[in-house]
């Protein structure tokens, strides 16, 4: 599966997922390729804004600044670590949901790992960034489809957690 186009974003309508593993394989086509997976978005996405806004944006992307790269909670957390491999190879990421806590791994190596309540960086004024807030213990999945940029998915899967 291929991003192209405008912005949006598809979504897994059928159930909200939370206390469980997401599962991604993907790789960026260039420099520029930008998307993400999105978690806890607390209901049905109703325009492309409110996913960004009232979930979270796990990124995927190779950008230099460590809040917005591969494996963050987009301008949220900052990255433990930058383990995307070269442009044109395929990444794992698994994303884990268990309760207020999310922890991402990014081909083996933990990337993020965030409770909320945690402190974030401000939404500065005027800017785009996300709306700052707690977001939901589970909530529906989706990917993100970014203008101008194309990022490669060949497997998503959920597995739930143990209990």
């Amino acid at each position: 599966m291929k991003t192209e186009g405008g912005m949006g974003m598809l979504w897994y309508a059928r159930a909200k997922i939370g206390h469980a593993t997401v599962r991604v394989v993907f790789k960026l086509t260039g420099k520029e390729a930008d998307s993400g997976v999105f978690i806890r978005i607390p209901e049905k996405p109703s325009e492309p804004w409110m996913p960004i806004n009232r979930g979270y944006e796990v990124e995927i992307g190779d950008w230099p600044d460590d809040y917005s790269c591969t494996g963050v909670l987009y301008t949220f957390t900052k990255a433990l670590a930058r383990p995307i491999r070269p442009i044109g190879e395929w990444n794992t990421m698994e994303i884990t949901i268990d309760r207020s806590r999310t922890v991402v791994i990014l081909n083996g190596v933990r990337v993020t790992d965030f409770t909320e309540g945690q402190p974030v960086p401000p939404k500065h004024a005027g800017s785009i960034d996300p709306d700052r807030g707690r977001r939901p213990d589970s909530g529906y999945i989706g990917l993100q489809n970014h203008p101008g940029s194309e990022v490669y998915f060949k497997e998503i899967s959920v597995h739930p957690l143990a209990k």
